[in-house]
């Protein structure tokens, strides 16, 4: 069977800042895109095992990927970050000003983006990560398989959400899983069951 190798997307002046980055397309940062091709080198250890290649569509995550050294197959809408409708652009320490003690995993989003975002749950974005999960799995696993792997370039939050998914956890349990720019993830089986077997791995 093949594994599932998840690709974050390098630095960008607001991931720096702590700043929520959903729907704003923000172009990598000097060091994101040294990161980006240092990850590729991370991913290249795999070899020919590669199979498909699917991207966000934000140009930060295409980008990602072609500094990477990867070929896109693909862009794929459901690996849109999280949508923070009104507080996209915003860091926590100043929402927690207005709402003290608030965490985006518990307490959510509000409406109202800069550009007309609506914002969303958490669990719809879990419904996405299952939709892209759906897709994926005959690839990865099953008489279709082709014992490659297939990469998914997107973002922080997302990839956290569909890594919980991905073994059985409600979406929410993302926030347990710490995941760096540019870093390297796997998903993988055990016995066929799900499992995560291998998570933020940095360049050395």
């Amino acid at each position: 069977m093949g594994e599932i190798i998840l690709l974050r997307h390098g630095e960008t002046e607001w991931s720096k800042e702590g700043r929520h980055t959903g729907r704003t397309d923000l172009p990598l940062t000097e060091r994101g895109r040294e990161q980006a091709v240092a990850a590729g080198r991370l991913v290249a250890e795999r070899g020919d095992r590669i199979t498909a290649v699917w991207s966000s569509p934000a140009q930060r995550a295409q980008d990602t990927a072609k500094l990477a050294g990867l070929s896109l197959d693909g862009v794929d809408p459901d690996l849109w970050e999280w949508d923070y409708g009104g507080y996209e652009g915003v860091t926590t320490t100043q929402i927690q000003q207005s709402r003290p003690g608030w965490y985006l995993w518990h307490d959510g989003v509000i409406p109202g983006g800069p550009d007309g975002f609506p914002g969303e749950a958490v669990e719809h974005v879990g419904e996405r990560c299952d939709r892209v999960i759906a897709r994926v799995l005959p690839l990865v696993q099953g008489p279709e398989a082709s014992d490659g792997d297939v990469v998914l370039v997107a973002h922080g939050h997302l990839l956290r959400i569909l890594a919980a998914r991905w073994i059985g956890l409600p979406a929410r349990e993302g926030s347990r899983l710490k995941l760096d720019t540019a870093s390297v993830s796997s998903l993988g089986f055990e016995h066929e069951v799900p499992v995560l077997s291998g998570w933020n791995e940095l360049p050395r």
